[in-house]
């Protein structure tokens, strides 16, 4: 029990203060959106290139596999079983509430979040957050807020791009099984399962996602003097955190669609 109550604690704390740098990121983003904007709007876009354009590729294969895998296999069964009237609420259901945004978070995780700490831990360690400092700029201006708004809306595109690609894949895999389920049928069915709730929340959850995987792994770069020796244990911790984050988040999505 005492080590439980001091795991909880040590969370409360960490939640406490990435709460706080995510409203101070969030407060120099709206007050400074026009300050520095030909350094700062290219800096977005050259992370939107980063963790969307050359993630392409990656989720393409992934959308692709767990079609083929999982939702293939999903219509098949239901077929069989003589329920492929329900393939439409099963598809959406599975992969435009949960599967999507979830897959396209962890891969960005893995591919783009752990380097952020590392780029900015490294930093942290070498005296560069200082040099910024020193020189009059803001660490949080030129550093965080391009890689959270990149980061977001590279997490709400490749979710879109994502779950039209896995049911494409899905319906494929299907076809070649000669199940007995028309392209119009299979697509109408999706399209009637679909509420604007679900649009919503697609969007608010995918962008969040992306939020608080940049916000963590910031966080765990620049937060705290460390030597270089001490970067593995803060890209370790800001992925485990960010996945507690975004599965948290992806709770509370679920709990509101509950609600009718």
């Amino acid at each position: 029990m005492d080590a439980l109550g001091r795991a909880v604690v040590r969370f409360l704390r960490a939640a406490k203060a990435q709460i706080a740098f995510a409203i101070i990121s969030l407060s120099i983003a709206f007050g400074k959106s026009g300050v520095a904007s030909r350094v700062v709007h290219p800096l977005v876009r050259s992370q939107i290139h980063r963790a969307g354009w050359r993630l392409l590729p990656m989720t393409t294969f992934l959308a692709f596999a767990l079609g083929l895998v999982i939702i293939g296999q999903t219509i098949t069964l239901l077929t069989r079983v003589g329920i492929q009237s329900y393939v439409g609420v099963v598809m959406v259901s599975i992969v435009v509430r949960e599967l999507g945004p979830l897959a396209v978070a962890l891969l960005v995780l893995a591919r783009v979040g752990t380097a952020y700490v590392i780029e900015l831990g490294t930093a942290r360690a070498l005296g560069e957050v200082e040099a910024l400092e020193a020189l009059g700029i803001d660490p949080i201006h030129y550093l965080v807020v391009p890689r959270v708004v990149g980061l977001a809306l590279s997490v709400f595109s490749l979710t879109v791009y994502f779950i039209l690609a896995a049911l494409a894949s899905g319906y494929l895999f299907a076809f070649l099984q000669d199940v007995p389920l028309r392209p119009a049928e299979y697509f109408r069915q999706i399209a009637e399962a679909l509420t604007a709730k679900d649009f919503v929340l697609l969007g608010l959850k995918s962008l969040g996602f992306g939020g608080i995987i940049a916000t963590i792994t910031c966080f765990q770069g620049l937060a705290q003097p460390m030597r270089l020796e001490d970067v593995a244990g803060a890209t370790t911790r800001a992925v485990v955190q960010s996945m507690v984050g975004c599965v948290l988040l992806d709770a509370a999505t679920i709990g509101v669609s509950l609600v009718r």
